[in-house]
């Protein structure tokens, strides 16, 4: 008799989301579920909309297309007694009926930006009773958004670089009493961020009151705390860590932007081969030091 044949693991990858890098999401997905091996692992893919819609079926190509209507509405449930991935028939646009698509034996949150890389989602699958892959509820939040993860850095003797965090209701309201205030405490450059967002997304670099006033601009637009951070000459160094409490790390890449900082556009937009491409360095060297 044939020995039983062991059923796959069933991974559930989230992607899209209502944030500003809901397209980095997508490039990231489609990554991540074409390096899964498919003799291992069975794949539920889950697009998120850009208005928070939860999908099924092929919600990639549909995110992609910009047609969330070709998907089947979903949903998780912060209920243990479920941990499936629930699809949504509806009714006159309201919620009608749900029933099982799969049971999730852990999911991988492909989410880049709020609602999704902020510990939001982290705390539905806690809810949910459903393992999935990265930090947690409290690190997510923390390590999401830039002020409080300075903050906490300070409160541990950790250096961080000189900065200033902004009040969106404080720059409408008087521009130039905050210009000035940054001028006192910051020199050029600086950098102009929203607190809570990624991938460089609304991030300038600013030389002057000019780019500055700009730079605050593009920021709110994004978030309504933004960070102004003291500009130094730098290295763009990464590492990746995995594991809790036994955790490893990977080597020390290095990348070196050729445009003016690693932004979004140098990050996700330039061809390869083009003058603009960064050069990648793993390892990055390094003194022993």
């Amino acid at each position: 008799m044939m020995a039983e044949q062991k059923r796959k693991l069933r991974v559930g990858v989230i992607f899209g989301g209502r944030s500003g890098e809901h397209d980095v999401s997508l490039q990231s997905a489609q990554s991540v579920m074409a390096a899964l091996d498919k003799e291992k692992y069975e794949v539920v893919p889950i697009g998120i909309t850009r208005q928070g819609g939860w999908l099924t079926g092929d919600p990639m190509m549909a995110l992609a297309a910009g047609r969330a209507a070709a998907a089947q509405p979903a949903t998780l449930l912060p209920d243990p007694e479920s941990a499936a991935l629930l699809q949504v028939e509806k009714v006159a646009a309201r919620p009608a009926a749900m029933s099982e698509v799969a049971h999730l034996d852990v999911i991988l949150p492909v989410l880049h930006g709020p609602n999704g890389e902020d510990g939001t989602v982290q705390g539905l699958l806690e809810l949910a009773g459903i393992p999935y892959v990265g930090a947690g509820v409290v690190g997510s939040a923390v390590g999401m958004d830039k002020a409080i993860f300075k903050a906490v850095m300070q409160a541990h003797g950790i250096p961080v670089l000189p900065w200033k965090l902004v009040l969106k209701t404080a720059w409408l309201a008087d521009a130039e009493a905050v210009l000035d205030e940054i001028e006192a405490a910051l020199a050029y450059p600086v950098f102009t961020k929203p607190a809570n967002l990624g991938s460089s997304v609304g991030i300038c670099k600013c030389t002057g009151r000019d780019e500055l006033r700009r730079g605050l601009d593009e920021a709110a637009r994004y978030d309504r705390r933004l960070v102004v951070e003291q500009g130094i000459p730098a290295r763009e160094l990464e590492v990746a860590v995995l594991g809790n409490e036994d955790p490893i790390a990977s080597v020390v890449g290095e990348v070196r932007p050729r445009r003016a900082f690693y932004d979004y556009v140098a990050k996700y937009m330039v061809a390869p081969g083009s003058a603009d491409e960064s050069e990648l360095l793993i390892p990055a060297p390094l003194s022993a030091a």
